[in-house]
């Protein structure tokens, strides 16, 4: 790719894959940091994905050796020197607004981590739902380490990923941690050799679209609103869900092929 190809280069590339549909990072050059301008991209892609019928599961991986390096820092600073309101209202909710779309879409988005997931980079791995990693990822809360703290939501996302003990040392420490630990921690589903993450994030991605996706999308979302309520509204939460799911045609479908002992053919219904 020539000066000019990179400089019209979209900060985001979208492929489909069938019911996949594939979002790739394409900041190489930046190691794929969150500008503002690709998190405008992001939602943008997810808004279309969203009423996209066809598109049932989504993957997010990056271009070059980066997943992402995190937050744009050189955005950042500007913003920083004009004052906290500037800060939070151009740099931060920005942040905040794309990582809370990710974790309460209602189709699944899996994170291939291609490599390196710093900062805001890490903070979108911990706001997908399920989250693959190569052998040569690497992740870190480094944020800490120029004086800040996470900014798009890992206070509060990491410690419900990997639990209260093992956030506060990531975060405090800044300090670098391998895809295999990241696995441990439960921050990621499970560790591919690099060759093969992308061909397995679509095949776990194509699995999933063909479940009933409002079933999927149901019970994504008592998950994701369940995780802070008591047991008892979780519990609500669930009852309701299920009542929305029990008068579908996939629902009806699946009990009905199940009891005859053939493949259900779900219509999203």
């Amino acid at each position: 790719m020539d000066r000019a190809e990179q400089q019209t280069a979209p900060v985001l590339s979208r492929e489909d894959h069938g019911a996949v549909s594939v979002l790739t990072l394409n900041r190489p050059d930046k190691l794929n940091a969150l500008s503002n301008e690709l998190i405008v991209a992001i939602m943008d892609a997810l808004d279309g994905i969203e009423l996209d019928r066809a598109v049932r599961a989504v993957v997010v991986t990056g271009a070059g050796r980066a997943f992402s390096a995190g937050a744009d820092i050189a955005a950042f600073q500007r913003h920083m020197e004009a004052g906290p309101a500037e800060a939070v209202a151009r740099f931060m909710r920005p942040g905040h607004r794309m990582t809370r779309r990710v974790e309460s879409f209602p189709k699944p988005i899996i994170a291939a981590v291609n490599g390196l997931a710093f900062g805001g980079g890490c903070e979108l791995v911990e706001s997908t739902h399920i989250a693959l990693a190569a052998e040569t990822a690497s992740f870190s809360k480094a944020e800490i380490n120029i004086g800040i703290i996470p900014t798009f939501g890992g206070t509060q996302r990491l410690p419900r990923n990997v639990g209260r003990k093992a956030a506060i040392e990531l975060i405090l420490s800044g300090r670098t941690f391998d895809a295999a630990e990241a696995a441990r921690l439960g921050l990621v589903n499970r560790v591919v050799p690099a060759p093969d993450l992308l061909g397995e994030a679509i095949a776990l991605a194509e699995d999933l679209a063909a479940k009933p996706p409002l079933t999927v999308a149901a019970a994504l979302s008592a998950m994701h609103r369940g995780m802070d309520a008591s047991i008892d509204d979780g519990l609500a939460i669930e009852e309701a869900a299920f009542a929305r799911i029990v008068p579908t045609h996939d629902a009806r479908e699946g009990v009905a092929a199940f009891l005859e002992k053939r493949r259900p053919t779900f219509r999203g219904q």
